[in-house]
């Protein structure tokens, strides 16, 4: 019989919306007022549901609501939900660094986290006085550090560094020690946030390898929060798809991999100014897109290898410098299929305060057939102003890429230019 190592039970966490800090001296004293005479604290029975797609008058939001599930010793569960589901206030729960509202998590033996990077990491140390930093918060002996430390410092690949204090380290760096140190100094959980998507390539899919390792050789519980599905169905055993802080879907992999896609379909139908499930500093939003033909037509099923023009109207609050519009391509796997940036092959834009008006053109669209979405990025000298997922969803159902009459039918890739050369 499998053996639960994590159960969380009616787990809820409520905020209070603007100012930072415990509230006002009125509430503290009413709240203590109720908690002797043995009553309910009073805020906790007010507070509208985590969805950014309402407006409240309250002071007070659940970013998680009555939360039930249980791991099994050597499960690797993936949470998957949209920016602002509550995805990250939940593993924050479950590795101790915050304490929910209400309800409790029973959890057996050690947990190791990694939320963000460089978690835990002190930045005027060295790498290898992080490794000891990290092992001794994990209650692991001097000893039992030093038998792992020659082999964390190899998985990271950051041996040439690893005797420079980590404030000198790049963000990749830094996440790759910090994954090494979690995964190696033996948890009984890992806990794994979307920290990954900062290595490159070639690190991810060690990373994969590790916790799968972890959990199939050495009998470890991974949970894993990632919007990259493609990683979620290789690694996951079972998920659960979170929604406005509540639990809406939970399952084999596959099913709540899909389930979470269809849903997000329905934000398709809004207007992209009205998109509430946006990230950034928003001065500067986008407010249409489209994708139209050489004929000026508005479409949604393309043609592999003929010219398209994807509109994109951003609508800034006031005018930016330095801006990059980035349009990236992705199949329903959430993989990156490509991307275009002004960034990469022109130069930066300037935006005008108002209604601004962007013509990405692909001469030769290079997908094959299949599904496609798009996700949109916009950044400015200040940092990254506006991110939507699920812009627009398209289909590829034919073309002629190669000019020969033979239609590119793999649904795997992208389709390039090349010739054979006899030599």
């Amino acid at each position: 019989m499998p053996e639960v190592i994590l159960t969380s039970q009616h787990i809820s966490k409520q905020y209070r919306l603007g100012l930072v800090g415990t509230g006002t001296l009125s509430h503290d004293l009413n709240r203590w007022w109720h908690k002797v005479r043995g009553k309910q604290d009073p805020y906790l029975q007010i507070g509208a549901e985590n969805d950014r797609s309402k407006t409240t008058s309250d002071h007070y939001v659940w970013a998680l609501k009555d939360i039930n599930f249980e791991v099994n010793k050597g499960e690797v569960l993936g949470i998957i939900g949209k920016n602002g589901a509550g995805k990250s206030t939940l593993l924050k729960i479950l590795s101790r660094v915050t304490i929910p509202t209400t309800g409790v998590i029973k959890t057996k033996g050690r947990i190791a986290s990694l939320l963000e990077v460089g978690t835990g990491f002190h930045p005027e140390l060295t790498g290898r006085e992080n490794i000891y930093l990290n092992g001794a918060i994990l209650g692991m002996t001097k000893a039992e550090i030093k038998s792992k430390e020659e082999e964390i410092i190899e998985f990271s690949g950051c041996t040439l560094y690893i005797d420079t204090p980590v404030k000198r380290y790049s963000s990749g760096m830094r996440v790759r020690l910090a994954f090494a140190v979690a995964a190696h100094l033996e948890p009984d959980i890992l806990v794994v946030d979307e920290v990954l998507a900062v290595g490159d390539a070639e690190f991810q899919k060690k990373a994969v390898g590790k916790m799968k390792a972890i959990s199939g050789e050495s009998g470890r519980t991974v949970l894993f929060v990632s919007h990259n599905m493609a990683a979620v169905k290789s690694l996951c055993t079972r998920a659960l798809v979170l929604e406005h802080g509540k639990i809406v879907f939970e399952g084999g992999t596959d099913e709540c991999v899909d389930f979470y896609l269809s849903r997000n379909k329905k934000e398709l139908n809004a207007s992209l100014i009205e998109r509430v499930d946006r990230s950034g500093k928003g001065n500067a939003l986008f407010a249409h897109f489209q994708i139209n033909s050489t004929n000026n037509f508005n479409i949604s099923q393309l043609l592999s290898g003929k010219q398209y023009y994807f509109q994109i109207k951003v609508f800034a609050k006031t005018e930016l410098r330095k801006v990059a519009v980035r349009l990236m391509f992705l199949d329903n796997d959430h993989n990156v299929r490509f991307l275009c940036n002004n960034l990469f092959c022109d130069s930066f834009y300037d935006l005008a305060k108002g209604n601004n008006h962007i013509n990405v053109v692909i001469p030769k669209f290079p997908l094959p057939n299949n599904q496609y979405k798009i996700q949109l990025s916009l950044f400015s000298e200040n940092g990254l102003e506006d991110d939507i997922e699920n812009v627009a969803e398209f289909s590829v159902v034919g073309g002629d890429f190669y000019g020969t009459g033979k239609e590119q039918i793999s649904k795997k890739g992208v389709l390039v230019d090349y010739r054979y050369e006899i030599l």
